[in-house]
């Protein structure tokens, strides 16, 4: 069943459609994230301004300089450790959709942990874009059950993993972190 929603989930992202699907936090919908026609459809379908980025999903820690000028030293063990998932925002980001760098030049990257997740990346050998499935301004859905119908209505496919889990799931750990290695928590 796995192997079959990655292969339903990546046709339709290498097609330029966005999916509804879980991750290793809360639902996330999600793109190719160097596919900037599919961005904007995920931008317009939560009704959020350009200017508040979205991040962005790897399936191993190697590929972050892939996407991230300079890597700081620190970001390796930050990600060994932590006992959350947890997002970094870092300076230089390169290799993904405008749409998706911060004015300052950051974007926020997830190393994943979830199967359906890594393997989806994996296929598609892209990293893929996830935020919280909900219009911008409402709360982030817990689980499946709580994902507006405008959201369901408005992906190109709907991942069937964990659709019936109530589970409460909270978004990710996020720190900015600087070249320097120095960080701060936005969210904890």
């Amino acid at each position: 069943m796995l192997k079959d929603e990655v292969n339903k989930a990546l046709k339709v992202i290498q097609d330029g459609g966005i999916i509804l699907y879980p991750t290793d936090t809360i639902w996330g919908v999600g793109c190719d994230a160097t596919n900037s026609e599919a961005v904007k459809k995920i931008y317009a379908l939560k009704q959020r301004a350009e200017s508040k980025s979205m991040i962005i999903l790897v399936d191993v820690d190697n590929k972050l300089q892939n996407y991230i000028t300079e890597v700081p030293e620190i970001a390796y063990q930050l990600i060994e450790f932590a006992e959350n998932p947890l997002t970094l925002v870092m300076p230089g980001a390169k290799n993904v959709a405008p749409e998706l760098i911060a004015e300052d030049g950051s974007i926020g990257v997830r190393v994943t942990n979830n199967q359906f997740c890594q393997q989806l990346i994996q296929r598609l050998r892209k990293p893929i874009v996830s935020t919280s499935a909900n219009i911008s301004g409402q709360p982030s859905p817990e689980y499946f059950d709580k994902v507006d119908q405008a959201i369901i209505d408005g992906v190109d496919y709907v991942v069937d993993i964990d659709q019936h889990s109530h589970e409460k799931r909270k978004p990710s750990t996020i720190m900015r972190l600087a070249p320097n290695g120095s960080f701060e928590f936005i969210r904890r």
